[in-house]
């Protein structure tokens, strides 16, 4: 039983090596040749800018997505996707209708503090994170307090979370 790592309003689930090394390092190449990689622009703190890593949005039709000024239509489904949405949703027991691929070409390439609280995600939606290539630094910050939790994800790892209280991600 893997047990709640969040210290404060949510729940936060880690499991390491869903895929195996092997598995993961077969995935990720797939995925580098397969997936629609973008450099996208949006709207930060007032001003446009390069998002300072590649990332393409995956989805059923419908799962219209916006954040930071910028509209995401889905991309159709990848077979490969479509093959790792089943297994996510059968460990995590959740259904999943999208996913946001990013792509960290090298240690410059980041991910913001963010709290994906978009109103198309729901109230307190489920979020899992799948990684693959090179281990990731996550921080989790509490919105009201000065808490933070960080966590490697390594090649291969599943991370599930729910927050009540929207909290802020980083990715490093």
């Amino acid at each position: 039983m893997v047990s709640n790592l969040l210290p404060f309003d949510g729940e936060l689930y880690l499991y390491r090596s869903f895929y195996t090394i092997d598995q993961a390092r077969h995935i990720f190449q797939q995925l580098l040749a397969q997936i629609d990689w973008r450099q996208e622009r949006l709207f930060i703190y007032g001003r446009w800018l390069n998002v300072p890593r590649l990332m393409a949005w995956y989805g059923d039709e419908g799962t219209h997505y916006r954040y930071s000024g910028v509209d995401h239509e889905p991309l159709h489904w990848l077979a490969l996707l479509s093959q790792i949405k089943q297994n996510v949703e059968k460990h995590c027991q959740q259904p999943f209708n999208s996913m946001m691929a990013n792509l960290y070409r090298h240690g410059q390439d980041s991910m913001g503090c963010h709290a994906d609280d978009e109103p198309e995600l729901g109230q307190n939606p489920f979020i899992a994170s799948l990684s693959f290539g090179e281990t990731r630094l996550l921080r989790f910050r509490h919105g009201q307090s000065s808490q933070k939790l960080d966590i490697e994800l390594k090649n291969g790892d599943l991370l599930g979370a729910v927050a009540v209280l929207k909290i802020p991600l980083e990715i490093q």
